[in-house]
């Protein structure tokens, strides 16, 4: 499941790097996929937003299993 989730936000990470930011994967557990927004990503004030209304309905949506992404610091 780690490789799946790695792929879909391989195919995000240039919206991301566009902006001046990156993610980091940094584990999945239990259908829980914990991320490290970077760069200007990580003090972005719409951050919530890009964790969640993009990158997790991605994963949702591609990855069987993953229920939520929970940012990590």
């Amino acid at each position: 499941m780690f490789e799946q989730v790695q792929e879909v936000i391989n195919k995000l990470r240039p919206f991301l790097l566009r902006d001046g930011g990156d993610v980091e994967l940094v584990e999945v557990e239990d259908g829980i996929v914990r991320l490290r927004l970077m760069g200007a990503c990580g003090s972005c004030p719409s951050s919530t937003i890009t964790l969640k209304a993009g990158i997790e309905r991605a994963l949702v949506a591609e990855v069987p299993g993953i229920r939520e992404v929970e940012q990590v610091f």
